[in-house]
Order: C-alpha cells, then structure tokens, then sequence
C-alpha cells in the first residue's frame, strides 16, 4: 500500500499509509487531540473524522469549538430531534432536515398535527439521546437496499429520496446507535458533542419537495450553537427583533394592514401613507436638486413590448398578464426602464442632452411565490423610486460617483452611517451579449476602485439602492442620440434608485427607528390631550397654531383620565404629547412629554411651536 502526505496548518508533513482513518492519526499525534476533535477538514472541505484519506491533503483537525464545528453542531442537533420525533410518534416519516442560517429544520409527515407544547417535549427527549452519547457511524448502501429497508419501515418519502440521488454518487446511511437516517454527512464522532445549547423554535407547514401539489408536511425549526452563551445571545437578539418587527409596529401605529384577497400587497392606512408620502416628497426634493426630470409611464403595457426589451424571455414568469377579449396580451410592468427609454425617444436628441435623468415614483409588479412574502420586505406590489440616466459613453464615471454620493447623503439623513457597497455582477439569466456585460462589469467595478480611493478604504455595503450600468436595453428598443460628429449614437443607460422599493424602505425605516421616529419622519408628530374638559377650546387653539407652522398633529378630547391617554399615545408611538389643563389654558401653557420618557417640561404655547416646528424641519431643509 502506498503512502499519502498530510499537511498540516503550520506546513509540517508527515507521510501515512494510504487509507489511514482521520480518527488513526489524531491518535497518534495525541490522545488529547483525539480526544477533543470531532471532524476534519481534507484541503478545506469537512470529512467525517472515521473517514480514510486516500489522497495527499491538506488537513485540519476541527474541535468543536472551533468555527468550522457549528454547520455540524447543527446537523447532528437535526438528527437527533428527528430521532426524537419518532421515538414519541412511532410511524411518523422524516423528510429532509437540512441546516440554515443560524440553525436548522426537519419535515415530518405525521398523521396528526404537532401541538405547541410538543417542543417542550421533544427538546426532553433530545436531551436523553445526547446524554447517550451513541457514537455516528456511516454505511454506504445498495440503492436495493436501502430503498426495501426504507419501504418495509413506511417511509415513503426515503424511497422517493433514493431514487433522486444520481448514480455516481454513494448512497450514504448515519447511525447513531439504533436510528439511522439517509444523508450526505458529514457528522462528528457522536450525539454527546451537540451539546446543551439548542433550543426548538416553532412549527411550520410545508409542501414536500416545495411543490404545493404534493403533500403537506410539518416543519420544525430549531436553533443550535456552541456554547449556552451564544445561545442565550441569539435568543435575545430575536427578542430584540420581534420587538422591532415591522408588522407588529405596523399594528400598533396603525400604519398599514395585509389580507388574503390581495396578497403581498399592502392596505396603506392614513398615518401609513403619511409616511410613505413624506418619504416620496424627501427624495422628489433630493432629485429635483440633482437634475433629475420626473416622469410617470404605463402600469400596463402590450406582451410585444416586453418581447423587444428582452424581460419576456427572461422575467416572463414573474410578471402578471391579463388577456383582452380582442386576445391581444397585457403585462403589469415589472419595472419602469423600457417605459423610461420611450420617453426618451420622444423628440430627437443630441449629446448636448446628455446626461439625461428621468425619475419615476412607479409602481411594478412582480410575482413572489406565496412562501416568500414576508410583510412589507418581500411584496408582489411595489413603488421603486426608479431613475433612468442617459449618457455617452466617457460619462459613466462622473454620473455613477455622483449617484454614489448622492445615495450616501440620503442614507446618513436617515440616520444609515454604517453602509456597505457591494458589486453583483451579470445574473445568469440576463438580457445582451457577454461583451456588453464585461465593458458593464468593468465600468461599476472602476467606479467601485474611485469611491475606496475617496474614502481612504473604508468602503461599507448598502443593498436597498442599486446602480446598474446598461449597454444593451436603450440599442434593443431603438434609442439613440446624434454625437458631436452627426452620426447616431446608442446611449448607455444606468438604472438607479435610491430607496429601492419604498415599501421594503418603510418597513427597513421601521425596524430600525423600532417606531420611535423622528420627528421630521413621524406620520402623527404631536397630539394635544386634555387634563379636563375646560381645556377643550384652548386645546383646539394649540393645534391651530401647531398646524399653521406645519405640524402633523391630533386633538384627544375624550372624556378620560391623561394617564390613559399618555399610555395609549405612548403604544402609538406618537414622538410628542402635548397635555393642557385649565392652568396651561390662563397662562398659555402646554406640558410636553417626549416618547420613552416620564419627565414632562412646561413651555410656553410660542416657545413650543417654535420648537416643534425647528424640530419637524426635515433635515434636507435645514
């Protein structure tokens, strides 16, 4: 037998017999690093720690512990929950349980629906197999095999699974002690190395293979780490977020609603519109001073159009259709861009004209399966604040650093300072020949070069705005311009927004500001309440004066006790509560409580407006 080199991470070698397991040599370096490692890694790829090495490698020990360990943690964590399931439901079938971001899930199809004190019950038992500590072990199968051992056990779904793994590939089985379970590995050394820090998370419906005409199953999800501490982190971290998440702040400010009828589509309420007009009206004001032309195209237009711009073939089954009785074929614009190149096209066009900037606040369509709906972020029905800039081609760089530092400008208004750019390059469904998408590539990454030379290398990453540099849809649908030597020039365009979809923004804006917004940005900025009914008429002058200086405000005249108007204010998040009682009223007076806070100042009614007013400026009018 002949022998193989090892390397290991700090460039020593050593030489072993061909077929070594990794278990062999981790004993032989050290009983104690044996003893602590639970896999390995084979020129950076994870292994199985009882796997032979037949080949010369790069390798390192993973310990649990160590970074590399924590997809496995994950993994083993799913195998013993599914163990656990069947152990309490005996006929229950397992499907899939891949990890995910941050944890894992299995689907099961079981005769009966779990029930939410089932977590509790099978965390139990997943504590009992851990503390077993049942070694993993794998075994290569006949498709045979494993599909009669599968089939005489119920579990149908197995079988399915073998017969969709191709030939070439060995059909692997993982033991741990008497369950086992058909997957690709790899796993550590035993069930005991999952640990204490898991905890199971909630139930889910899913269709098998993702297929809504196959059967329904039940999905666990789960969350596994390292250690108790960074459990503990995790799970405060999604406190945290719940807390912030804009769906439920969308209830309680009474911003917005969705429903079935028209899913992912949101009900604006009016404080939700509000907020979503003063976003319009900020960035209307931030391109108007950047030389942007506003526009506004067709929401619907012919399929042929879409056939010329390329998105038809590549984008046709997310768009939304409808058929005329005269059958001629409509599509609700999936984007704005080939609405924008025929106003460009209206009237003849020189380089004089360029750059030219058309803005739209337009509204698109795009089909998102109904799994990945998720409130205001992922929608079917959204405003892009979409611009379209025509250039020759020696403008590219001045237009794309100027969008850049007009974007980062609008973000750090928002209060966004940490931000990263990123560079995508060609989607592998795409529109054009591969030399317009290299001269694209290399004119984005250029820009990208210039933005780290002007920010000395601190380079940080936004995704809601996007800049895409186009050589090939204006030249599609005919667009072109005369250059300084009268001949006709196709322009090259680049795509920009800002926002991004102004819904994803909002519910960004949201979670971010957990509803506190400023003041500037709050649909309702103030409410004036009142101690007593003899306040009434004063209280209504209040907010005269508040509303002539431009204030979003309300009256709360009801008949109840401040305690409980403050309270209900407060869960509204309205920044600024204005209480008046018949004291405030003889002396002009109003008490100003700030969200979040219990302390109240007494000011007079001018210096309050003039305040208020000062505040609420926004901070691209300052």
């Amino acid at each position: 037998m002949t022998d193989v080199t090892l390397t290991f991470p700090d460039g020593a070698q050593r030489k072993i017999a061909r077929g070594t397991t990794g278990t062999d040599v981790a004993k032989s370096i050290s009983p104690s690093l044996a003893k602590r490692t639970v896999a390995m890694q084979l020129d950076g790829v994870l292994a199985d720690l009882a796997d032979p090495i037949t080949a010369d490698a790069a390798i390192n020990f993973v310990s649990r512990t160590d970074p590399a360990a924590l997809e496995l943690i994950r993994h083993d964590a799913a195998h013993v929950m599914a163990e656990a399931v069947q152990s309490l439901w005996p006929g229950t079938q397992v499907t899939i349980g891949p990890v995910i971001e941050n944890g894992f899930y299995y689907d099961f199809a079981k005769a009966e629906p779990f029930h939410p004190d089932d977590l509790v019950k099978i965390e139990k038992k997943m504590h009992e197999i851990i503390a077993r500590n049942a070694p993993f072990t794998k075994e290569v199968w006949s498709r045979d095999k494993a599909k009669d051992t599968f089939a005489a056990m119920g579990e149908g779904f197995k079988v399915e699974l073998v017969d969709a793994i191709s030939e070439d590939q060995d059909l692997k089985i993982y033991k741990q002690g008497g369950w086992f379970d058909l997957c690709r590995g790899p796993h550590m050394t035993s069930t005991g190395h999952v640990g204490k820090a898991f905890k199971l998370m909630k139930f889910a419906g899913a269709y098998w293979r993702g297929d809504s005409t196959r059967p329904q199953l039940q999905r666990i999800y789960g969350t596994a780490w390292a250690s108790e501490d960074e459990l503990k982190a995790h799970l405060h971290q999604l406190e945290e977020a719940e807390k912030r998440d804009h769906r439920k702040l969308g209830r309680e400010m009474d911003l917005f609603h969705f429903q079935e009828e028209a899913p992912g589509s949101i009900f604006w309420h009016p404080n939700g519109w509000t907020l979503f007009q003063t976003l319009i009206a900020y960035m209307r004001r931030a391109q108007q001073r950047a030389g942007y032309v506003e526009v506004n195209s067709p929401d619907m237009m012919e399929k042929h159009f879409w056939e010329l711009s390329g998105h038809w073939e590549n984008y046709g089954e997310n768009m939304f259709t409808t058929t005329l009785p005269d059958e001629r074929v409509f599509c609700c614009k999936p984007m704005n861009c080939p609405g924008h190149v025929q106003i460009y096209k209206h009237g003849l066009k020189s380089y004089r004209d360029l750059p030219l900037k058309i803005a739209e606040f337009g509204k698109v369509h795009r089909y998102e399966p109904s799994g990945a709906l998720h409130g205001m972020l992922r929608v079917r029905h959204f405003t892009q604040d979409d611009a379209h800039i025509f250039i020759t081609e020696n403008q590219i760089m001045e237009e794309c650093l100027k969008i850049n530092d007009l974007m980062l400008s609008i973000y750090k208004d928002f209060g966004f300072e940490d931000i990263f750019i990123k560079l995508s390059t060609r989607p592998e469904k795409r529109v054009g020949a591969d030399e317009l998408w290299d001269k694209a590539e290399k004119a984005l990454s250029d820009v990208l070069d210039e933005v780290k030379r002007r920010s000395n290398g601190r380079i940080r990453e936004w995704q809601c705005g996007t800049t895409q540099v186009d050589f090939n849809l204006a030249g599609r649908l005919g667009a072109f311009y005369i250059d300084e030597n009268s001949e006709k020039k196709t322009p090259v365009m680049i795509h920009r927004a800002m926002f991004g979809s102004l819904e994803r923004f909002t519910g960004i804006l949201i979670e971010n500001f957990a509803g506190h917004f400023p003041l500037w940005l709050s649909p309702v900025q103030a409410v004036v309440a009142t101690i007593t009914s003899e306040a009434d008429s004063y209280a209504l002058d209040v907010v005269a004066q508040l509303k002539a200086a431009g204030l979003r405000v309300e009256t709360d005249l009801r008949n109840e006790k401040i305690g409980y108007k403050v309270r209900e204010h407060s869960l509204a998040k309205v920044p600024v509560i204005l209480a008046v009682g018949t004291r405030d009223a003889e002396a002009r007076n109003v008490s100003m409580r700030r969200l979040g806070s219990q302390d109240q100042k007494v000011l007079s009614l001018d210096d309050a407006v003039a305040s208020l007013k000062d505040e609420a400026t926004p901070p691209d009018l300052r």
